[in-house]
């Protein structure tokens, strides 16, 4: 009898452990998923600004002046911005100074860093 009793406790532990272990392990793919967004949103506004800032410099050595907005950036230079997923908040002083810019994430997404050129 202590057999059957065994058995009956070791297959409800199992009917209980084996929800909960898949029950984990989704719940960890999940959040990886979660955190591999939001870094690569990251990434891709970091590169932006990046892209930004390289851009104005080989205007201004190409020319001698900043450029005077991103749209001329685009068109003169092949500047790409996805403007669905970012917005561009730049702003020249100066010709000769390199202008300010900050680079937002449209999907809210936290961390954007105001970008000023030097």
């Amino acid at each position: 009898m202590r057999r059957k009793t065994g058995k009956h406790l070791f297959g409800a532990l199992r009917g209980i452990l084996l929800p909960l272990a898949a029950l984990a392990v989704l719940l960890f793919f999940f959040t990886g998923v979660s955190n591999l967004e939001s870094s690569s949103g990251q990434e891709g506004r970091r590169q932006l600004e990046e892209s930004i800032r390289r851009t104005a410099a080989a205007c201004y050595a190409a020319e001698g002046i900043y450029p005077p907005t991103v749209e001329y950036m685009e068109e003169k230079y092949g500047l790409q911005v996805d403007e669905a997923r970012y917005v561009i908040d730049y702003r020249v002083f100066a010709s000769n100074l390199m202008p300010d810019f900050t680079v937002l994430d449209r999907t809210g997404e936290q961390g954007a860093v105001r970008e000023t050129g030097e």
